[in-house]
This record gives C-alpha cells, sequence and structure tokens, in this order.
C-alpha cells in the first residue's frame, strides 16, 4: 500500500513511546507549558495526566474521572471529555464535557472546582495569560470563569447556533466564532460586541489571534482562511487556496513580540484536502503546500522554536516539516488516526492522540 511517505523519513511504532489506558478513542492532548507532563481527553470519560519527565518511571497515567463509581454506559456518554487546555505556569488543567461542566483541575490530579450546568458541549477552552480567567465556548455560547472564585463572571450569548472556538486577544478580550459563520470580538464587563465580522459563508471551526494580538486568522468550511484587524470591518486578506473545508489555523511563533524575534511569522493552515499551507502573513501568499497522501488532516503545532510543524490526520502517521524548506524531516508512524498532535515547551518532544486509544510520545533526541 502507498503510505506517501518516504521510507528515509519513516520511524516506526517501535521509536515511539506508546501510552495505553484510555478504553477509546482520544481526540486531546496537551502538553503542561512548564513540565514534560502531558494531559489526554478521550471518549471513556477520563482525561489523563502522564509523566514523561526524562527521569520518570511511571507511565500509568493519573486518571481524572468526569463520572461516579456508579454511572452507567448510557450516562458515561454524557460524560466524554471534549476540550482541555492548561495555564500558563502549568499549575491547573481545565476540561470541558459533553455534560456542558467545566472542571478545574491541579497538575496532581485533584479536582478543585466542577463549574457550569447541564447545558450541553464544550467545544472549547482557554485560558488567559494571567491564569486568573477560562474561556468556555458551547452550545450556550461563551462564558468567562473567576477561576479562584469558582463562577461564572460574564455569558455572552450572541452566536444564532453553536459558538465553536475562542481565543483571547488581551488579558479580558477575545474572540469567538460559531456556526453562524460571524466571528465576535467581546471586552469582560461589555455587553455587546465590540466588533463583529461577517464574510464567511459557512461554519467558522477556528480562530488565532497572531502573537502581538494584532491579526485575527479565521478559518471555515467555506475552504477559506481570512485575516481580520481591529482596524476594519471586512477581512485584510481572504485566502483561497483549499479545496476542502479547513479544520485548523495556527500562527508560528516567530516574529516581533516572540521568543523568536529574527523569524518571519507565518500562519499554517490545516485541510481535508489532506493539505498543510504555509502562508506569508505579509503578502498573503501560500509559500509551501504540505502534502498528506490521500487522508484529511486533523490537527496542527508549531514547536515552540519555530523551527518544524507536527501534522496528524488520518493516514496514521505524524509527520515533522521544516518551516524553513518545506520539506519532510520525520514521519513516525503509529496504529490509529491521529486526531491532535502538539509540542512540548522545549521543542523535542511530540505528543499525539489516537482513535485507537492510544497517546505516543516521540522524543526527537532518540531519533
Amino acid at each position: 500500500m502507498d503510505t506517501g511517505v518516504a521510507q528515509s523519513f519513516l520511524i516506526p511504532v517501535s521509536k515511539s513511546t506508546v501510552l495505553r489506558g484510555h478504553e477509546s478513542g482520544v481526540y486531546l492532548c496537551a502538553w503542561n507549558p512548564i513540565s514534560d507532563l502531558l494531559a489526554s481527553g478521550s471518549v471513556d470519560a477520563t482525561a489523563r495526566i502522564w509523566d514523561m519527565r526524562d527521569d520518570s518511571t511511571n507511565l500509568n497515567g493519573l486518571v481524572l474521572p468526569h463520572w461516579m463509581n456508579d454511572c452507567s454506559a448510557i450516562m458515561k456518554a454524557f460524560k466524554i471529555v471534549c476540550s482541555l487546555n492548561w495555564n500558563s505556569n502549568g499549575t491547573l488543567l481545565a476540561t470541558g464535557c459533553f455534560d456542558g461542566h467545566v472542571r478545574i483541575w491541579t497538575a496532581e490530579g485533584k479536582l478543585i472546582y466542577k463549574l457550569g450546568a447541564d447545558q450541553g458541549r464544550i467545544y472549547a477552552l482557554k485560558w488567559n495569560k494571567q491564569g486568573n480567567y477560562c474561556l468556555s465556548a458551547g452550545k450556550d455560547g461563551t462564558m468567562i470563569w473567576d477561576v479562584a472564585a469558582g463562577f461564572c463572571i460574564h455569558a455572552f450569548c450572541f452566536h444564532s447556533g453553536i459558538t465553536l472556538d475562542v481565543d483571547w486577544r488581551t488579558s479580558t478580550s477575545f474572540a469567538s466564532c460559531g456556526d453562524d459563520g460571524i466571528i465576535h470580538v467581546c471586552e469582560r464587563g461589555v455587553n455587546k460586541p465590540i466588533k463583529s465580522f461577517q464574510g464567511h459563508t459557512d461554519d467558522v471551526n477556528a480562530i488565532r489571534w497572531d502573537p502581538q494580538g494584532t491579526l485575527l486568522a479565521s478559518c471555515s468550511d467555506d475552504k477559506t482562511v481570512k485575516f481580520w484587524s481591529m482596524k476594519q470591518d471586512t477581512c485584510v486578506r481572504d485566502l483561497q487556496a483549499h479545496s476542502k473545508q479547513i479544520i485548523s489555523v495556527e500562527w508560528s511563533p516567530s516574529g516581533s513580540g516572540t521568543i523568536n524575534p529574527n523569524m518571519n511569522l507565518i500562519l499554517a493552515s490545516a485541510s481535508f484536502d489532506s493539505t498543510v499551507r504555509l502562508w506569508d502573513v505579509e503578502r498573503g501568499a501560500c509559500i509551501y503546500t504540505l502534502t498528506e497522501c490521500i487522508n484529511p488532516v486533523c490537527s496542527i503545532a508549531f514547536s515552540p522554536d519555530g523551527r518544524f510543524l507536527a501534522s496528524g490526520g488520518s493516514n496514521k502517521y505524524v509527520n515533522i516539516w521544516s518551516t524553513r524548506s518545506g520539506k519532510l524531516t520525520h514521519s513516525y508512524q503509529v496504529t490509529a488516526s491521529i486526531a491532535k498532535v502538539c509540542w512540548n515547551s522545549r521543542s523535542n518532544k511530540i505528543g499525539a492522540s489516537a482513535l485507537d486509544g492510544n497517546v505516543f510520545v516521540m522524543d526527537l533526541r532518540k531519533v
């Protein structure tokens, strides 16, 4: 079978650490921003925290249950973990669930708060940089949670449908997008959007502010990526190169104000058309097209040093690309379709969650 991966780049499953314990598909994973703790979230109604520090000998993982011991199989279906996010200092993990609750856990796996009510799936969670507020997005809009106090301080219900994604612009302002095709920019304490962007003609799947909080990138089922600025109502750029729905966009950690100031800022977009595209932000031009055979790309992530982009999808490979050349440098073979990829803070380990219930860790130092 043609995998679309050159054998010279192929790294077998045996070169990865396989973390087993989840009983069903794992759709989420995220590295702690301070230490090598990897969080994962699964359809089995649990999250787990895996200790992947170099001196660790325990690969069993801490289990964070989202159901009571007497919970029936039917009730477990409402406890699927569908979003998770670490705070900036790595002390707290937020998880979102199908039951509409946001749960706040310590890095040691202790549940501190169970926030919200039974109001439907949480699609996205984001901590602000200060770590005092956490945003949740879902069926009933967007909510700002004061984590220290343990309650919602502001609810925003501006989308006509489901809120699919959120991203902080400042410590108190953020953008949200939804299946109504509209993007709203909101501010804590202000009861209407401070800006609204319209231009997409289908679901807006993801939004990301650039490192300066100046440009907002959005991607949609309408096959376009758009750039938006608070200085104007219409989009700054309308990028039309993908041939199918675009599921994800990510900014490189580079340019002014980042830890990589001498590297150019670029945007990556991932699509069901089996490609990842890297975009020159200034020109709005595609500089590289990274092709993943014939399979949809489900997740992308830049390494914190800006040198590499990881991608994963239904072809059962985690591919590592050079952002400078657009060339494939490594391709890790795994055992099932990949739902999420992520990098640790030192840019030497990649986490990947798979639909067969496994979580994979690839250590680039061991290649």
